[in-house]
Formats: C-alpha cells, sequence, structure tokens
C-alpha cells in the first residue's frame, strides 16, 4: 500500500467500480470523515430537531413548519413498527417525506423507535423486527435515496447484552442491502444510545466495512454520560481518527441520568464537521419535560433549551474574528512513573482566550505534531499519558488552542522512557482487597491482592471492567477488556498491583 504503483491501481479500481455501482466515490483526505453519501446526503451538514410523531400524528405539519421556521435543514421523526406502539403505516410515512420536501429540508431522518433499550427492556423489539418493518414499507421509501435517511432502530440496546450489538447491527445492514435498500443508513449505538462501554466506538471499523455500499453513519446520543466538554471531544476524535461518520443523532441540556455539556456538543460538532440533532421538538412526559423545545408546539413560545438550541445550534456559523494563535506552551516536563505510563507537566498559558492545550507523542526524537501522532487534547497544564509500552522512549510536544480554534506553535520537546515490567513492586499505597471484588463509581484507586487464579485451565476466575478511564495490572493496560486471571503473572512478591480509574458513577471493574 505504501508504493505509489500500487496506490494508483487501488484509486484507479475503486472508480471503476463506482463507475458500474453507479455511484459516486469521495476521495477527501481533508475531511474529517466521509460525510457526503453516494445518494448525495451531505451528513456532516445536518443541523435539525426531533419530531415525536408516532405519538403525536396530528401535529406532523405543524411541528415540521415550526421546525423549519427556525432554520432547521433536517428533522429526525419518530415511528413505530407496531411492537410498543401504534404502528405508523406505509400511507403514513410517505406522507411524513411529503411533508418535510415541500418544507425544504435537506433531508428527513426516520426512525424506528421500539427497539429502544432493547436487552433491557422486555417490551421492546430487535434490530431485526425493524427491518421487516422497513421492508413492509418499502416500497414507499425506494426512490427517496437522495432525501430520507433510514436510521435502523433507535437505541437499540440498553445496559444488558449490549455485546451482541455490533453483529446484529451488521446483519441488519446486511438485510436491508440485500432487500435493495440503496439508502443511507444510520445506526444508533447501545447503552440507551451513549456508548458508554464503547461497543460502537470500538467496533464502528468493522461495522462499516461490512456495508457493501459504505453508504451509513453512525449515530451517538449525547446525555449525561457527556458531561465534560473532554468526554465530547474525546468521543468525536476517536471517530475523526478512524475516519468514519458520525452524527449526534439526540442531545439535551438536562437529563435525569447528568448534565450534558450541550456547548461542547455543539461547539466540537461544528469544528469537526459532525451533524447533530437536539431532542425534542415537544411532547415529552415522564418526567423529562424539559426536553421540550417549544410551549404547546408553539414555534413563536420556546422553552429555555428551545431558545438556547435556536440562537446557538441552528444560527449561522461565523468565522471566527481572532486569527491569533496563543504562544506556544513552555516549561514540558515528562517522568516516567511505571511502565506503562508517564507524567506530563508544563507551564500555565496566559492567554485570556485559551481553550485548552493539545498534546502529541512520538516514539521519534524531532518529531512534527500532527493528526498522526495527536495524543489527548486537555484543558489543564498536566497530563497522565497511560497504556505506554514498558521500557519504551516516548517523545512529547504540547500545542495551546484558543477558543477560536487558533492552534499555538509546539513547544519544546520532552521525554522520558517508561519503566521496565515486572519484576518490581510498583511505588505508592495499595489497599488489599478481598476476592470477589466488584467496584462501581468514579475516581482514582490503588489496590493489591495475592490470591488470584494462576491455574493456566481455569477460566472461570477472570478480571472485567467496563467505562474505566485507566484499568493497569502490575504495570499493563487492561482497560475495558475481559482478561482470564492466569493471563496476568504476578510480580516477585506474589502479589498484583492494580491502578483503577474511572469518570463515571458507573464506571465498574469486577474480580471473580
Amino acid at each position: 500500500m505504501s508504493k505509489k504503483k500500487i496506490l494508483a491501481f487501488a484509486i484507479v479500481m475503486m472508480l471503476i467500480v463506482s463507475l458500474l455501482c453507479g455511484t459516486v466515490v469521495h476521495l477527501n483526505e481533508t475531511k474529517a470523515a466521509p460525510s457526503i453519501a453516494s445518494t448525495g446526503i451531505d451528513v456532516s451538514s445536518l443541523k435539525g430537531v426531533n419530531h415525536a410523531h408516532t405519538w403525536y400524528p396530528d401535529r406532523l405539519v405543524q411541528a415540521l413548519q415550526g421546525i423549519q421556521s427556525w432554520g432547521a435543514n433536517s428533522v429526525r421523526v419518530v415511528l413505530s413498527n407496531g411492537c410498543k406502539w401504534a404502528k405508523n403505516s406505509a400511507s403514513d410515512v410517505a406522507n411524513v417525506i411529503s411533508k418535510a420536501q415541500q418544507l425544504g429540508f435537506t433531508a428527513v431522518i426516520l426512525e424506528v423507535h421500539d427497539t429502544t433499550g432493547y436487552g433491557e427492556d422486555s417490551s421492546a423489539c430487535s434490530l431485526n423486527d425493524a427491518v421487516a418493518y422497513w421492508k413492509e414499507i418499502q416500497s414507499v421509501l425506494i426512490g427517496k435515496e437522495d432525501f430520507v435517511i433510514i436510521n435502523i432502530g433507535n437505541e437499540p440496546y440498553g445496559n444488558n447484552n449490549y455485546q451482541n450489538w455490533t453483529q446484529d447491527t451488521i446483519d441488519a445492514i446486511n438485510a436491508l442491502r440485500e432487500a435493495g435498500f440503496n439508502h443511507t443508513i444510520m445506526v444508533d449505538a447501545p447503552n440507551w444510545g451513549q456508548d458508554w462501554s464503547f461497543t460502537m466506538r470500538d467496533n464502528a471499523p468493522k461495522v462499516y466495512a461490512a456495508d457493501p455500499n459504505k453508504n451509513m453513519v453512525f449515530s451517538i446520543h449525547m446525555y449525561g454520560v457527556y458531561n465534560t466538554a473532554q468526554k465530547v471531544h474525546d468521543y468525536f476524535q476517536a471517530f475523526k481518527d478512524m475516519n468514519l461518520p458520525l452524527v449526534v443523532g439526540e442531545f439535551g441540556n438536562q437529563h435525569s441520568d447528568g448534565d450534558p455539556d450541550e456547548e461542547a456538543i455543539v461547539s466540537y460538532a461544528k469544528q469537526y464537521g459532525i451533524g447533530y440533532l437536539g431532542w425534542s421538538w415537544c411532547g415529552n412526559s415522564g418526567g423529562v419535560e424539559y426536553l421540550d423545545m417549544v410551549n404547546n408546539w408553539d414555534a413563536n413560545s420556546p422553552t429555555s433549551w428551545g431558545n438556547w438550541f435556536k440562537t446557538n445550534a441552528l444560527a449561522e456559523i461565523t468565522p471566527p474574528s481572532d486569527t491569533t494563535p496563543p504562544a506556544a506552551p513552555t516549561g514540558l516536563t515528562a517522568t516516567a512513573v511505571s511502565s506503562s505510563s508517564i507524567n506530563l507537566d508544563w507551564a500555565d498559558n496566559t492567554d485570556s482566550d485559551l481553550a485548552g492545550y493539545k498534546v502529541y507523542r512520538s516514539t521519534f526524537s524531532g518529531f512534527t505534531p500532527s493528526s498522526a501522532n495527536f495524543a489527548k487534547q486537555v484543558t489543564s497544564s498536566a497530563y497522565t499519558d497511560t497504556g505506554l509500552t514498558a521500557d519504551t522512549t516516548y517523545y512529547y510536544k504540547v500545542t495551546a488552542v484558543d477558543t477560536s480554534g487558533n492552534e499555538s506553535q509546539p513547544s519544546a520537546q520532552a521525554s522520558a522512557k517508561t519503566q521496565q515490567g515486572g519484576g518490581t513492586t510498583p511505588p505508592g499505597e495499595y489497599t488489599e482487597i478481598t476476592l470477589p471484588f466488584t467496584h462501581d463509581g468514579a475516581g482514582e484507586y490503588y489496590w493489591k491482592t495475592n490470591k488470584l487464579s494462576t491455574d493456566p485451565n481455569d477460566w472461570s476466575h477472570y478480571i472485567n471492567s467496563w467505562n474505566l478511564d485507566l484499568l493497569e495490572i502490575n504495570g499493563k493496560n487492561y482497560t475495558n477488556v475481559w482478561v482470564a486471571q492466569h493471563q496476568i503473572a504476578p510480580l516477585s512478591d506474589g502479589y498484583w498491583y492494580i491502578h483503577c480509574k474511572g469518570g463515571f458513577s458507573y464506571s465498574h471493574v469486577e474480580i471473580k
């Protein structure tokens, strides 16, 4: 792949295949993701609102007119396949599409809501059931490929059995393609759409590769899990690094599970070229009425959430007037603290409009900071780089970023060599734990035990975790993975030393 002739041959073959298939292949090295589907729908430009049509069918025209009057260019419409609520007929769906087209929307996203929380909610239906519904109403969708996005199923897994999301999603995509659907397909994340387990994030390349049309987009719903700008940034950055298309299919300004950072969601979405749709126009109940954007379906009577969304999320993007980058950071130091982590520290930047810092890492001295060696964006002048290889020298540079997106020149380079792995007891105070052991919650912890199984045939004793920022055992990274206890060797004193860090109340580790 590195030779120019091979690359040229591959590009020619892509173009030939695209012409034979009647689609256009977009080769774009500057975009964060392949956002323009072959049907012509640019998902990166979606700025819209969700409408709960299946529960309020008589409000369709009023809601669509109101949403359009605010400047939204797209709308995501709630439908039902009859599993939990009254089924939306093919003629009703055809009317939704027609009204949205007449009002000048650039795209309408249709979603089956009955899949919400499948695996945890016993009344929810599967993605396979949703596919059956799309096939049932296929006649009104054919010919609308340049306008309709098929969101297969809303939040298709809760917090149970979400490990099945990957294969179920691949199967659903393939079933739709085999049935003749050439629309842009949108897939929601598990964990009630919030992907706190990173199941969608970590398996997105596999799912995208399974679509023969390569005409799909991933959808994340951002509520209480995304309560800081850093969490929003990191999730968006992951998809940019993978060069995969992402939209925020739902988000709000508050929620029962926490306080989402709506300002960061909109700001970073604009910066990364990620489409987004706020939840929702009107009609919320069950204690989340605060997510209504308008009072009594009246576009001229916005709620506080609606007023913020209209002003900030739907406002035209104007180029920043500030084009002056901040000063380069100074005083960067690097100190190895274990076989897999290095502490970085530098002087505070004094620019009044400072947004944060970007940390770059390489194993080559004198490297040039780029997206290829970007490690993390942080808001403070210190960072612990984890998950590194033992006995390895790493080189670092840091830049400063202001609120207009200007980035400074890089700092001077600093370097450190991680400690050798295994053999010695790590520094610090470790609390001895009793097995079996389970912990949930945010915070940073240090534990130790000498009771793990060492039997190579014992697969019943294991360590598992999810939604952690870090799980190091004897200096090696086991964050958010399942591992048999015997696969981890003790140190020379017969102990296993565990360093755990989580950012959520539901960050979880279990040793059983």
